[in-house]
């Protein structure tokens, strides 16, 4: 494998290119929302910061980011709208080390990872990762109450019911050691045990749990391990939302 120069700040890293072809540009997103720019040859955290009118914290925040100073070449990264804001006084910082079971970086799975799709659409009203007040183990979608929830990819139910933090809750199981869930859920029509095809209505959207507005929690799991969803989902123009009555990091679920 080729490997390039990624200079960061006055530290030089070696990191590994990509095996085909040129990263790509960056995807706009919709107005007042997020971009999604893959990292260049020569990309700077600040410098990437510079470019879009957002500060570095903000993108480290955004993608959770445990060693800004390791980008890899053809990294993706989520360009928030606006800058994060600042802990309020009193409040106790997260933890800067990731739990072990965060997987911060773009997922390198060897071929393994599944063909997995959109569960609702909507914007990213909590990305993954690095919260002001803990870790985010998915990404909540803001939806409005009732709207149906789709299985991401075909499997089986293993959970359905209740739990104290994610609500009304649907776990499913896929090939490959993949798990999605879908937390905060109005109503569930599956049961565990159920088959499901990737497309079924398995949910609707609700708050229950740890919530107190309309939203999907979603998460994909590898044999334990935690994952930005965004890294796995099909690629598409994302929009990135705080509201205002209920702030992203207040209405994760760990």
């Amino acid at each position: 494998m080729r490997r390039g120069l990624l200079a960061l700040g006055m530290l030089a890293v070696v990191v590994p290119t990509l095996a085909h072809g040129h990263p790509k540009p960056a995807v706009p997103a919709a107005k007042s929302g997020g971009t999604i720019y893959h990292v260049k040859e020569g990309d700077t955290l600040s410098g990437i910061a510079k470019r879009f009118g957002v500060s570095p914290r903000a993108l480290i925040d955004a993608n959770g980011l445990q060693r800004p100073d390791a980008l890899r070449l053809g990294q993706r990264l989520l360009i928030p709208s606006g800058s994060a804001r600042a802990a309020p006084r009193g409040r106790a910082a997260p933890s800067v080390r990731a739990p072990a079971n965060f997987v911060l970086a773009v997922p390198d799975l060897d071929g393994t990872a599944l063909s997995f799709r959109w569960p609702i659409e909507g914007p990213i009203s909590s990305p993954f990762g690095r919260r002001r007040t803990g870790w985010h183990g998915g990404i909540d979608i803001k939806a409005e109450l009732g709207t149906p929830v789709f299985a991401a990819a075909g499997g089986r139910v293993v959970f359905s019911g209740w739990e104290q933090f994610y609500g009304r809750v649907v776990k499913l199981e896929h090939d490959e050691g993949f798990m999605t869930v879908y937390a905060h859920n109005l109503r569930n029509f599956v049961d565990a045990g159920d088959a499901v095809e990737a497309g079924q209505v398995i949910a609707t959207v609700g708050r229950t749990g740890r919530a107190s507005t309309y939203h999907l929690h979603f998460e994909i799991r590898n044999t334990g391990k935690l994952f930005n969803p965004i890294y796995l989902l099909p690629q598409r123009e994302l929009q990135f939302v705080t509201d205002g009555e209920n702030p992203p990091e207040d209405t994760s679920v760990p």
